[in-house]
Parts: structure tokens; sequence; C-alpha cells
């Protein structure tokens, strides 16, 4: 059975969308200015990572995902009620964050078992590195913050 790489391609631009909207919601609920700075930067690398791969999918005759995934929208609006409920704290922003970016990571790991071409593997291979590192900086001052909170 053949891979339907632009189905594979618009899953990952439903992935990329969710980060997004994802870290710019992290930047809008932090109070820490280097964490705003981050999230926004991790935005709009997503953002990026999204264009590319729907030029991906137009270059391969497909129409290109426009949006996210509604278990995206829904863990959002999950932590729109936490946050309302009781606030969160930076540790509980970069927790979110890393769940976020667990998603990604299967998703992309899942992505590079497909039998993809080989310049779209390229493309699908970078951007796989580029979550492999957000996640570990996220994790990482997901953990600098739980040391501070003790």
């Amino acid at each position: 059975m053949s891979t339907n790489v632009t189905a594979v391609l618009n899953d990952l631009v439903e992935t990329s969308k969710d980060g997004e909207r994802g870290f710019r919601k992290a930047a809008e609920d932090s109070h820490d200015a280097q964490l705003k700075s981050l999230f926004v930067s991790r935005a709009d690398d997503c953002s990026r990572g999204a264009r590319e791969l729907q030029d991906l999918v137009q270059r391969l005759g497909g129409k290109p995902e426009r949006g996210g995934t509604v278990a995206g929208a829904l863990h959002r609006g999950w932590t729109d009620v936490k946050s309302a409920v009781a606030g969160r704290t930076e540790y509980d922003i970069l927790a979110d964050c890393e769940k976020g970016e667990d998603v990604a990571k299967k998703r992309y790991h899942d992505a590079l078992e497909k039998d993809l071409p080989a310049d779209v593997r390229i493309v699908v291979e970078q951007q796989f590195q580029g979550v492999l590192q957000n996640h570990d900086r996220i994790r990482d001052l997901r953990d600098q913050f739980a040391v501070a909170k003790r």
C-alpha cells in the first residue's frame, strides 16, 4: 500500500498549527518576560514549519490544511478553564507545552515511519529535529521551574 504523502504532510501541518497556537497561548499566560519571548519565538517557528509543509502539499498537487486539530483546540480550551479556576504557574505552562511537544514528537516519528519521497523526508526530518530541540528545551525549563517551586 502506498503512502498518501499529502495526507501525511497535512497531518503535520495540523500539528504545527496546534504548536503555534499552543505557544502563543503560553506566551499570553506567562508572566516571565524571557519565557514569553521564547514562546513567541517557538510559535513563529511552528508557523514557518506549517507554511513549509503547506508549500510541499501544494507542490505535490494537494490542498494544504489551514488549521489545527480538534484535540489541540480542546487542550487549549481545557488550559483556559484551568487558568480561570486556579491560575497557571510558569511550571504549569511549561508542563502543558511539554505535553504538546510530546504529541508533536509522536506525530513526526510516525510520519517518518512512512514511505516518503526523499525531498519530503528531508524536510520532515529537519522539522522533527526542531521538535526534539523544542521538547528538550521546554522540559529542561519545566524542570528548572519545578526546583524553584519547592
